[in-house]
Formats: structure tokens, C-alpha cells, sequence
């Protein structure tokens, strides 16, 4: 094991900057296979052994579950860009003195999350809608997942961290681990001790506790760099203000991006079952497609951060470069796979036969198709703001995704319906896009007028 970590350690500072890149995110590609996959499998158990109504009772809550959960990626995500920065600059006490604040604000921000979620949780899910006899399901399910928020951030935290110093293979080996062990969870949990969804939930908290104690281990015995000592744990104000301010930033994306998506989620969910279900086996797919450009993004997130910290401005510059080229290459494979299988491949998924399931969301693929460019450089553009050290201008971009979606929502998919849908992302990243780009090349670091 520790031989294939060292395999997949590498050094973002110098060498060859493709090679690093595609070294560093192969384990994150392979791990965004297997959330793909696991996430299907998932659903299948609980619909297999606890039929239709308890799988609409999870899919009623899934919004919320996906917010948290964004919330922790995101804030665990943002505060290892601050540790990248550090050990990119070479100052290992900073490195450690950044892991010790991040221990300590990733309990407060558990710590607010589970008690504000735990008073707004019942609320939240009567304002959505909920059906009546699914309702407490729901509340069971989300409310397990809300109060074991602490170790999933404690993954994502030690799985940034790791990343933070170029090994990318550790984290994805624990994922690995915890998601074979959730699926049989699940099923202990659901047949044998008929815990219904709730015992999913509680599949989910425990193997993301024993992916967080793997990564903890770890770290103490081969990742030295990253251990602190007493001493780091003294306050440190602006460190403190830098690493919040970072993971506040990030988790908030994901959050506001998720919070436009459940408002699109409204008009969707007018036009009938078989739209919903072409829709879900459409977005099933668009998550597989955009995977290589996701991939990329954390590794250019880690890269730029480090980059940033030893101050190699045009390294930056000529892997943002190489990096775009990949996402137009990439969208232009996808675009032609899609052209050939889109059809093909719903059908697979849903086993449906009706054409209003296999046209809806067929044609949504291949419009979204030649836009995986876009997104790619929106992702990649996202990332390596946040690795520079800006906080706002990224949220700004979340912010514009969410205000288009309401818009489409109100304006367009009364009026043009499912085709309204169809078109609502991919123009959508085209404004983010410009967004991005404008304030990436007016950065004062990638224009050199600052150090």
C-alpha cells in the first residue's frame, strides 16, 4: 500500500506539469467512478428491500442531505487549499499550525451545524413539501445524517490534507474501504435488522467514521509533515480567519449551487413521471460525463495552492493553459459518445421503453454535450481562484448559477418547458464562465503585480 502511495506522491513544484497532473488525478478519477457507481447501488438496495415509498421517502430529503454534505466537502476542501499553500511555501510549522486550527474550527462549525439543523430540520422538510406518510421517514433519515455531520467532515478534512501535499491515492484507497462497507451495512442494517431508511443513514455515519480513523492513522504514522504538536494548537487570529474564511467560502459554493438546483427541481417536477424519470436518468449520466473535468479541478485546486505558495506564477500559468485544452478535448470525446449512445445508454439505466423518457433525456445530453467545454474551464477556472486565495469572486459565480436557475424556473420553463430545462445549465456556465475568466486574468498574482 504505502508503495502505491509513493507511486501516486507527487511533486506539483517542479517537473513536468502533465505528467504530474495526470498522476495526481487518476486516483481522483477512479474515486469519482466509485461514488458513481456506489451512489446507484445504493439506491438499488433500498429500493429492492424497502420498496417505492421508502425510496421517495430519501429522495424527499435528498436535497437537504446533499446540502450538508456539500457543505462538508466544500469546507474541508477550502481549509486544505490554506495547508497546500503552506507546505507549497515550505514552512512546515505553518503546515502543522494550519492542520492544528483546522482540527479545532472543523468541531465548531459540526458543532453549529448539528444544533441549527436539529431546530430547522421538521420545518424545512413541511416547507418542501413533503407527502404526509413519508414525512418521518425523511426527518429519520437526514437527522441521522445531520448528527454524524462531524465525521464527514473529518473525511473530507484528512482527505484534504493529504491531497494538500500531493498524495491523492490514500484518501481514495479509505473511500474505497468505506464504500464496500456501507453497502453491506445497508444491507444488515435494512434486512436483518429492519432499521429501514434510517439504518442507511446509519450505514452512511458509521463507514464514513471508519474512512475518517483510516485517514487519521495514516497520517500519524506516514504523513509526519502533517501532526501537530501542542504548541500549534495556540490561537492563531489571522490563521484562524484565513483557514475560515477559505472553507466558509467553498462549503457556501456548494450549498448555493445546491440550493438553485432544488428550486429547478419545482419546475421539473411539474411536468409529469415520465419527464422526472427521463430528467433523473439524464443527470445520472451528465454526472458521469462531467467526471473527467471535476477530476481535474481538484488536482489543479492542489496544484495552483502550492504553486501559489512558492510563488511560481508562470507555472500556474502554463498548467491553466494545459488544462484547457484538456477540457475541450475531453468535451469533444464526450460530445461523440453521446452522439452515438445517449439513447442507448438511458434506455440502459431505466429500462424504460417510452419515448418520451429515452427523447427528453437523450436530447438533453447531447445539448449539454458540446458545453462540457465550457463547464471545464468554468471548473478549472473556479479552482484555481480558490487556490490563489480568493473567497469571493468563486461564491459569486455560485451565486450567478442560483439566480439563473430561479429565473429559468419562473420565466422560461412556464413557457418553453422541458426544452426551457435543456438549455437552463449550459447557458447558464456560460455566463459563470466569463465570469471567472474576467476575474482570473484581472487576478493581481497571474498579472504579475503581485508576489
Amino acid at each position: 500500500m504505502n508503495r502505491i502511495s509513493k507511486l501516486f506522491n507527487v511533486d506539483f513544484l517542479q517537473g513536468p506539469i502533465i505528467r504530474s497532473l495526470v498522476i495526481f488525478a487518476i486516483p481522483l478519477f477512479v474515486s469519482s467512478i466509485f461514488q458513481q457507481m456506489y451512489s446507484m447501488v445504493d439506491t438499488m438496495i433500498i429500493g429492492n428491500y424497502l420498496g417505492d415509498e421508502a425510496l421517495a421517502a430519501m429522495g424527499a430529503c435528498a436535497s437537504i442531505s446533499d446540502l450538508l454534505v456539500g457543505f462538508c466537502l466544500g469546507v474541508g476542501s477550502g481549509m486544505s487549499v490554506v495547508t497546500a499553500r503552506s507546505y507549497g511555501s515550505g514552512n512546515g510549522r505553518q503546515v502543522k499550525k494550519s492542520v492544528a486550527m483546522t482540527i479545532i474550527l472543523s468541531a465548531l462549525v459540526t458543532g453549529v451545524i448539528s444544533g441549527f439543523g436539529s431546530l430547522i430540520l421538521k420545518p424545512i422538510l413541511e416547507l418542501l413539501n413533503t407527502p404526509a406518510e413519508i414525512i418521518d421517514q425523511s426527518y429519520s433519515y437526514v437527522s441521522t445524517i445531520m448528527a454524524g455531520a462531524l465525521v464527514t467532515l473529518a473525511y473530507n478534512v484528512c482527505a484534504g490534507v493529504l491531497r494538500a501535499i500531493g498524495n491523492s491515492v490514500m484518501p481514495l484507497l479509505f473511500l474505497i474501504v468505506a464504500s464496500v462497507l456501507n453497502v453491506a451495512l445497508d444491507i444488515v442494517f435494512i434486512s436483518e435488522f429492519h432499521m429501514g431508511v434510517q439504518g442507511a443513514a446509519v450505514a452512511t455515519v458509521i463507514s464514513q467514521g471508519i474512512s475518517a480513523l483510516l485517514c487519521v492513522a495514516y497520517i500519524w504514522k506516514k504523513a509526519k509533515i502533517l501532526v501537530p504538536s501542542k504548541e500549534h494548537f495556540s490561537f492563531d487570529q489571522g490563521l484562524c480567519g484565513e483557514l475560515l474564511g477559505q472553507g466558509i467560502s467553498m462549503g457556501l459554493m456548494g450549498s448555493i449551487v445546491s440550493l438553485g438546483t432544488v428550486v429547478l427541481q419545482y419546475g421539473i417536477n411539474g411536468f409529469g413521471t415520465l419527464i422526472i424519470a427521463g430528467h433523473t436518468a439524464a443527470r445520472k449520466l451528465h454526472f458521469v460525463c462531467m467526471m473527467f473535468s471535476t477530476t481535474l479541478s481538484m488536482a489543479c485546486s492542489t496544484f495552483v495552492s502550492q504553486n501559489k505558495g512558492a510563488g511560481n506564477r508562470e507555472r500556474i500559468i502554463r498548467a491553466m493553459k494545459y488544462m484547457f485544452v484538456f477540457d475541450f478535448a475531453s468535451a469533444a470525446v464526450v460530445t461523440v459518445l453521446l452522439y452515438f449512445f445517449a439513447r442507448t445508454m438511458v434506455q440502459l439505466i431505466t429500462g424504460s421503453t417510452e419515448p418520451e423518457v429515452l427523447d427528453n433525456a437523450s436530447m438533453y445530453l447531447l445539448i449539454a454535450g458540446p458545453f462540457y467545454a465550457v463547464l471545464g474551464v468554468l471548473l478549472q477556472t473556479r479552482s484555481a481562484l480558490q487556490g490563489i486565495g480568493e473567497k469571493v469572486l468563486p461564491i459569486i459565480s455560485s451565486v450567478i448559477e442560483m439566480v439563473g436557475k430561479v429565473i429559468f424556473t419562473l420565466v422560461f420553463i412556464p413557457r418553453f418547458g422541458y426544452t426551457a430545462v435543456m438549455w437552463c445549465e449550459p447557458l447558464i456556465w456560460c455566463a459563470m464562465t466569463a465570469q471567472l475568466l474576467f476575474s482570473y486574468y484581472r487576478n493581481p498574482f497571474i498579472r504579475g503585480v503581485e508576489k
